[in-house]
């Protein structure tokens, strides 16, 4: 009941409520991007995976120079191309995460949810294809997830799309509580940060291109998810377990 209906509910009243509350810090932010850049545009938008793979332009304040090449995911930058592209202001944005505060308009617009797996591009296939693998592909993408969590950028793309089948398993509206108190203190703390460090990129892959193949999903990925107990611990930790593993 809570994931089908409540979920939906709760993203509506505190993406209004949120909104309220943050226009005037989110009018100063977009006054500094502009001004460290005046090339560029305030917001960026790039194209994600979705509910039920259905692409949506996810929105973020821009925190990379004009010239960055386009339609790839940071982590993807090595560290000196790291520190090539990003802006002064988008240095801070990223690392204190308010670069993701416009997404408070995809939450409202029902393109993603407060809490869920987070939204990956159509390229990044080992991700996408280990979530619908776990039957992950029914929920929206979140603004911070238990992945984000439980590691954030140090995680392979195996441990997120484990971590993320757990959260489906244990959604529910404290869980979700849980998980955005849970953030806000990472992101006070900066665990988990990286970026720039996990491998080089092909400046000559266009991450949008053939996008109406790359988000078509593999029906014979689909499977169930299970989930083990892990053996003698004291609390009730658990880890999900794939189909046919």
């Amino acid at each position: 009941m809570y994931a089908g209906f409540f979920k939906r509910l709760l993203d509506v009243i505190l993406g209004v409520t949120a909104l309220f509350i943050l226009i005037v810090p989110m009018l100063i932010i977009a006054a500094a991007v502009k001004i460290d850049d005046p090339k560029g545009t305030v917001f960026f938008k790039q194209t994600r995976v979705g509910r039920n793979g259905k692409p949506f332009k996810i929105m973020k304040f821009r925190s990379m120079h004009s010239d960055t090449p386009k339609h790839l995911p940071s982590h993807m930058f090595s560290p000196e191309d790291y520190e090539k592209h990003v802006t002064r202001i988008g240095r801070f944005l990223r690392r204190t995460s308010l670069d993701e505060l416009p997404q408070v308009f995809n939450i409202i617009a029902g393109d993603m949810s407060w809490v869920g797996p987070r939204p990956v591009l159509a390229k990044e296939k080992e991700l996408t294809e280990a979530r619908n693998a776990a039957g992950l592909s029914g929920f929206r993408p979140g603004l911070t997830g238990w992945a984000q969590i439980n590691g954030r950028n140090t995680l392979t793309d195996e441990e997120k799309a484990r971590y993320d089948a757990e959260y489906v398993q244990r959604i529910s509206f404290t869980f979700d509580m849980y998980c955005m108190l849970k953030t806000a203190k990472i992101v006070v703390t900066k665990k988990g940060f990286q970026e720039g460090t996990n491998r080089q990129y092909d400046p000559s892959v266009d991450f949008e291109a053939a996008e109406e193949f790359s988000l078509q999903y593999d029906a014979t990925l689909s499977g169930d998810i299970g989930l083990r107990t892990l053996g003698d611990q004291k609390d009730t930790e658990k880890e999900p377990t794939y189909a046919g593993k």
